[in-house]
């Protein structure tokens, strides 16, 4: 066991070891491993009225929909944290499609039948000379466009509906995203869509075996996935606060001060898992412009009719359409009453912030292709702000020079939101807590 710290009362119900700021997967997983480093009293704060952070779900009716598209793995490095989560997941085999631009259900993310065969000789010559042209004079990669045109060529971009897809899912034009998040998180464009990488791809056709099972939260949701891990953190001396809002957080002489509306809370060590700006705004730091981030609408629908496409995510790499990617829930959790049900992600900045037109825009996109051919009805919604991060020019190095200062007064912070870093997935999450505390 860890000596007690300095300054650390254990008579003192409102003193602890460390506080961790935010109770999504890094809070969780941040909790989970300052247990096993040998603390004994830590206190989770989040100022969500519930833990598992954006992993949010809504029931409408005997409808459940995920606010985004969450699949996760039984051989995920989260469940080394929360082993009792494991049997309560849904087991599922998931497949992933796209809508290209020619209208199209196709292969994601890359298909070579739709996107290359079909477009004949002409256009084949047409792809390999914008590759050539490329290579040979894009010296210089600027951004996340120069970025996948040097990979897979002008030509292939467009007609792919990679770059809309781009401008869908990161907020912005692919020419203003940062070159080093592209050059970080964009290799599968390397891996996936390049010329060799496909006639690779090409050479090795056939089914691929799972090396792990997919899987989905329960149909009661997430509140009662995490539900059993929270209560044995709390066994394990964590302490929980949801719901409640953060007034501020204070340094003096080495010992921190949490001051909520519940009241004040003292550690040595405080773990920051939350929006850069909101510890920013808690410490009272002076600041240095803003970091964008992604405001999503998710659509509920429910459906009776033909859908047109038989995979479980379909992404859009159309050239129109605002929504970028829709899950199928009832391929994971049944039809309800006979219908199916589905959510449907807008980045809001696309609609204008408006459910209404989201929602008219997907169904007049959606009937232009032949797609949900039958009664589709919207059951509600939902908005979220801090969804992910938006790579703009310079917002890395914001982000550095933001997390280096917190880290100057002893604040470590990491995370999708606390790192402002983009973590596709729980493993991901996981392991990038698991190294951020390691290395303190």
């Amino acid at each position: 066991m860890r000596n007690a710290p300095v300054g650390y009362d254990d008579s003192n119900p409102d003193a602890f070891e460390v506080i961790v700021l935010g109770a999504g997967i890094s809070g969780l997983v941040s909790a989970s491993v300052l247990l096993k480093q040998g603390y004994q009293r830590v206190l989770v704060v989040d100022e969500y009225n519930h833990i598992g952070g954006n992993h949010i779900d809504c029931r409408i009716g005997d409808y459940t929909f995920d606010i985004g598209s969450f699949i996760f793995q039984d051989d995920s490095p989260l469940l080394a944290h929360l082993p009792e989560i494991l049997p309560l997941y849904v087991p599922i085999n998931p497949t992933w499609g796209r809508l290209n631009p020619q209208g199209v259900v196709t292969e994601y993310p890359i298909s070579i039948r739709d996107d290359i065969l079909s477009a004949g000789p002409v256009e084949w010559l047409r792809m390999m000379l914008s590759v050539l042209s490329a290579r040979v004079f894009r010296r210089r990669l600027r951004n996340a466009k120069d970025f996948a045109r040097y990979w897979i060529g002008a030509r292939l971009l467009r007609r792919s509906g990679l770059e809309g897809y781009m401008e869908r899912f990161y907020g912005l034009p692919a020419e203003k995203i940062d070159i080093k998040f592209a050059e970080k998180r964009m290799l599968w464009i390397k891996e996936h869509a390049s010329m060799r990488g496909i006639y690779r791809r090409w050479l090795m056709r056939g089914p691929k075996s799972a090396s792990n099972q997919q899987l989905a939260r329960p149909k009661e949701g997430f509140a009662y996935l995490y539900g059993s891990a929270l209560r044995r953190l709390e066994r394990c001396g964590v302490t929980f606060l949801v719901g409640t809002h953060l007034h501020g957080l204070q340094k003096q002489d080495g010992v921190f001060f949490l001051e909520t509306e519940h009241g004040r809370s003292s550690a040595n060590r405080v773990v920051s898992t939350i929006p850069l700006e909101r510890i920013q705004a808690l410490c009272g730091m002076p600041s240095k412009g803003s970091l964008v981030t992604v405001t999503l609408i998710s659509l509920f629908f429910s459906f009776s009719g033909y859908r047109g496409f038989k995979h479980s995510i379909l992404y859009n790499f159309a050239h129109a359409g605002a929504w970028k990617r829709l899950t199928m829930h009832s391929d994971f959790y049944g039809m309800s009453g006979g219908r199916e049900f589905f959510a449907v992600e807008v980045n809001a900045d696309h609609v204008s912030g408006s459910v209404e037109v989201a929602e008219q825009d997907f169904r007049r996109h959606v009937s232009e292709n032949g797609l949900f051919d039958g009664d589709l009805q919207l059951e509600g919604s939902h908005i979220i702000s801090n969804a992910y991060p938006v790579y703009a020019e310079k917002a890395e190095e914001q982000a550095a020079n933001l997390i280096a200062a917190l880290g100057a007064l002893g604040i470590e912070s990491f995370g999708r939101q606390g790192g402002f870093d983009y973590q596709s997935t729980a493993r991901v999450t996981t392991l990038h807590a698991e190294a951020a505390l390691t290395r303190n």
